[in-house]
């Protein structure tokens, strides 16, 4: 498929943050009706192409930009097929090597600092607004192609939250046709 107007459409999901609250959470967002894994005669297999993620991250009772006060902080990111669920904050702890650079089922990683965290509040950012840094992405020229029936959007929350947020995602996306060699090697990395 082309990265064109014609193949590319965009998939989402939120998961809300509670305040006070140590640990992380997580939001499903169910894919099976995007992808085939199974390639059968001359038919091919189908995965989804993920080009670009879109994060915000806002007050959940007013629907605002973060508050001045928030000092929460925040990594999170996108697993392929991990197959956790809608799980909320606190329910959820991530291991050390989920949002690593060495995890195959990555697919996009950031980190949020509050405008009050110390990250924040130590860094050189004008008048202390919130800083996010999106070190891990896939791009329109190499999309990171899922071939698992589902991705889940994962935070970890480092400092505890002053309020309530709602993190979200969009995806730019398309489903793209797979040989055979290609969907057996990404079949074998998206394993948990």
């Amino acid at each position: 498929m082309a990265y064109n107007i014609k193949d590319v459409f965009y998939l989402s999901t939120s998961a809300t943050i509670a305040a006070s609250t140590a640990n992380g959470g997580a939001a499903q967002l169910d894919l099976s009706a995007y992808i085939d894994p199974i390639a059968r005669g001359r038919t091919k297999g189908t995965g989804l192409a993920v080009y670009k993620c879109y994060y915000s991250m806002g007050q959940a009772t007013t629907g605002e930009p973060i508050d001045d006060a928030e000092a929460g902080s925040c990594r999170f990111g996108l697993l392929a097929g991990a197959g956790l669920g809608d799980v909320v904050t606190g329910g959820l702890t991530l291991n050390t090597q989920s949002m690593a650079m060495t995890n195959p089922l990555l697919v996009s990683s950031s980190d949020f600092y509050g405008p009050k965290s110390m990250v924040a509040n130590a860094s050189s950012a004008p008048y202390g607004i919130m800083t996010e840094s999106q070190f891990v992405k896939p791009s329109e020229e190499v999309p990171y192609v899922i071939v698992r029936d589902n991705v889940c959007l994962v935070y970890e929350v480092g400092d505890n939250f002053t309020s309530e947020h709602i993190l979200s995602v969009r995806l730019e996306v398309a489903q793209i046709t797979l040989d055979q060699a290609t969907l057996n090697q990404l079949l074998r990395t998206q394993t948990v």
